[in-house]
């Protein structure tokens, strides 16, 4: 999907992992970005290599208040948001708030720029699952008011009011449901299983395993979802799209392969199971595959191999402070 010479992309989270490979893929493909981000779990290091090019803009923005684009936009791809229980843990009220006041404001800008609208869901919209694997068709298990339900009901939110702008005011959406993703960029503190092991086994450190580690889940490299979104936005798929690697592992079982490929004597320690923590979690993969044509192509021990190198070069570096104004 090319987009006209005057017309530019906005990508709200742009600075976070997977908005900064999201507009390295846009740019390559001719598009012009702006990429919004207030940096609250985002890094400016992750698009730096991005900022003197002439068809690239960063505007350090909270999509939670209004903002204006003056210039021609042929798409919105909403991705701000903490993504992470470590991050919506402790920022729960800015989560609720980018995902229904930046939903909001962001579908405003859609409509008023008449562009196409893209909004990044996860698989959380299907909570603890009753139904494995999951087809978007399921309605989901959350608990609302419990300490994730900040998150899984911001993003549940935002589906219905995207679905919402497309009947009463025709504009032309999609909804990923991003499950399970890692590669370079990822913070080492995000408090996700994959940085989490990698970091540990890297420093000595005991893997820590919540539960028994039968827990399931399923892990996509950043290439291969990212190509999964660039299919959705040029497809003309209205309904939510889950966009994952269908291939399930026990949490046990991804501890002991992260120890084997970092090289690792470190022990394995197990930890009381997070409330609400999902059992399971594997994407039906059925509709991304008929209708885009898509599925992962990169092997788990490709991806890690490049992860792992990355966390290895990369220095350490200390959380941003957290920006609690908006919380009141």
């Amino acid at each position: 999907m090319r987009m006209s010479e005057r017309a530019w992309t906005v990508v709200t989270g742009g600075a976070g992992f997977l908005g900064s490979h999201l507009c390295e893929r846009l740019l390559a493909e001719g598009h012009r970005v702006l990429c919004v981000d207030n940096l609250l779990t985002g890094r400016l290091d992750n698009v730096a290599h991005l900022l003197d090019r002439p068809d690239f803009r960063h505007l350090h923005h909270d999509v939670s208040r209004p903002f204006e684009v003056p210039e021609a936009v042929g798409c919105v791809l909403h991705f701000a948001s903490p993504a992470s229980p470590i991050d919506y843990l402790e920022l729960p009220i800015q989560t609720l708030k980018v995902g229904s006041l930046g939903t909001h404001n962001t579908l405003g800008l859609a409509k008023a720029k008449r562009a196409r609208y893209l909004l990044a869901s996860t698989s959380e919209v299907y909570g603890d699952p009753l139904v494995h694997p999951q087809p978007e068709s399921y309605w989901g298990n959350v608990n609302p008011v419990g300490p994730r339900g900040v998150y899984d009901e911001a993003k549940r939110f935002a589906e219905a009011m995207t679905m919402a702008y497309h009947r009463c005011h025709g504009l032309d959406v999609r909804i990923v449901r991003i499950f399970n993703t890692y590669g370079p960029r990822m913070r080492r503190r995000d408090g996700r299983v994959v940085p989490a092991f990698i970091q540990q086994a890297l420093g000595g450190a005991p893997l820590t395993v919540f539960g028994d580690g039968g827990q399931t889940r399923s892990f996509c490299y950043v290439d291969d979802l990212v190509e999964g979104i660039w299919r959705l936005l040029g497809s003309d798929l209205v309904q939510p799209c889950n966009i994952g690697n269908p291939h399930e592992m026990t949490i046990l079982e991804f501890a002991e392969t992260i120890r084997s490929m970092v090289g690792s004597s470190s022990p394995i320690v197990f930890e009381p199971l997070p409330v609400d923590d999902p059992k399971t979690r594997q994407p039906d993969i059925t509709l991304a595959r008929t209708r885009l044509g898509w599925e992962p192509r990169v092997p788990l021990a490709e991806g890690l191999e490049s992860t792992i190198a990355y966390f290895r070069e990369e220095p350490e570096r200390r959380p941003s402070p957290v920006q609690s104004a908006n919380a009141r």
